[in-house]
């Protein structure tokens, strides 16, 4: 059974493995007070380019999304999500389960449009009994979205435009970042995205880690207490030092890009054997996440031999199905998947 059913499914890169085995019996101060995390911040900060940004190490990509968002919103205030975010489609409530809306926006391939934003905007603060209603907060985006797609510079710069008029704060998702950046269509470089918005996290879970999302506020700007709130969300690791040694290992001689870039390449031959098979694309994604319109008998006779993620119906006859590939994902699985189509 060869998998491209999600891009987690493996454990971690082997170089995080040797470290984690040799730092084994070490004793170190827990809840990322440790030297590996320390070292791994300052080597994100290096990366990004601001040596005044607060970072923190989180558990997983849900506990991130909901601790950063019901942290920096008032009790009164709500997310704008596009309709299909993953905070308002995958994450079982766990925004609103902090007692704060998603509100959402108009899904244009996963991407929000600048326009829709400051339309929600304008036209909430024009509407008479808007104190009777959620308070737009904060703005959410997904790089790469939940389709796969990704943001120009110009577009995710107009956004964060449009945030800073309203004087509300950018949310960028980055649980598959490195698929984003290493997209051959990506004109936006980490430090670009650090400038354009107020919080965003790099991804590890899908990205080569075993766990872990890095969370950056890269103007020194973390809430008050953030640490606090960490723990008071669950999201707080003990050992902290797994998380620190993991992105440590991720962020020494770019280890994190090139394996993102490997994905990329996988997902290039991935499309290459749909195309060759003559199936169609469901959208056109640079990423790592490739959908494919395929008939449901095809799609059911597939699934005794590879797995994949079914993702909605096409019409009567058709489903799209997502495959996707990760930093792990091998050339000869993909040469299998061809064979076996």
């Amino acid at each position: 059974m060869v998998s491209f059913e999600c891009d987690y499914t493996e454990g971690a890169h082997e170089q995080i493995i040797r470290r984690l085995v040799e730092t084994n019996m070490e004793q170190t101060p827990g809840y990322g007070s440790d030297p590996y995390t320390a070292s791994a911040k300052e080597k994100i900060r290096k990366a990004i380019g601001k040596s005044e940004a607060d970072i923190y190490f989180l558990i997983g990509g849900t506990q991130t999304n909901s601790t950063v968002i019901a942290t920096m919103l008032n009790g009164y205030e709500g997310v704008v999500s596009v309709v299909s975010g993953h905070i308002n489609a995958h994450e079982a409530g766990a925004v609103e389960y902090t007692g704060h809306k998603v509100l959402t926006v108009p899904s244009h391939e996963g991407k929000m449009h600048a326009s829709d934003l400051r339309a929600y905007l304008e036209g909430f603060y024009k509407e008479g009994s808007y104190e009777h209603m959620v308070f737009p907060g904060m703005a959410y985006i997904s790089f790469p979205t939940e389709y796969g797609t990704i943001y120009t510079k110009q577009e995710i710069t107009d956004i964060h435009d449009v945030c800073q008029e309203f004087n509300i704060p950018l949310f960028i998702d980055g649980a598959r970042l490195g698929y984003g950046l290493m997209a051959h269509s990506c004109d936006l470089t980490i430090k670009d995205l650090a400038d354009l918005c107020e919080v965003f996290y790099i991804g590890g879970t899908k990205v080569g880690a075993l766990f872990g999302e890095a969370v950056i506020f890269p103007k020194g700007n973390a809430p008050k207490h953030f640490f606090t709130s960490i723990k008071a969300h669950g999201a707080l690791l003990a050992k902290g030092r797994m998380l620190g040694i993991q992105f440590d290992t991720l962020f020494t001689d770019d280890l994190y890009f090139k394996i993102a870039g490997h994905a990329i390449e996988m997902a290039d031959l991935i499309k290459e054997v749909f195309t060759e098979k003559g199936y169609r694309f469901f959208k056109d994604s640079p990423t790592n996440q490739q959908f494919i319109i395929m008939p449901d008998a095809k799609m059911e006779e597939l699934k005794s031999k590879v797995r994949f993620e079914f993702w909605e119906k096409y019409d009567e006859t058709n489903s799209v199905v997502r495959f996707a590939s990760s930093w792990a994902t091998k050339k000869e699985n993909v040469l299998m998947l061809r064979d076996i189509l």
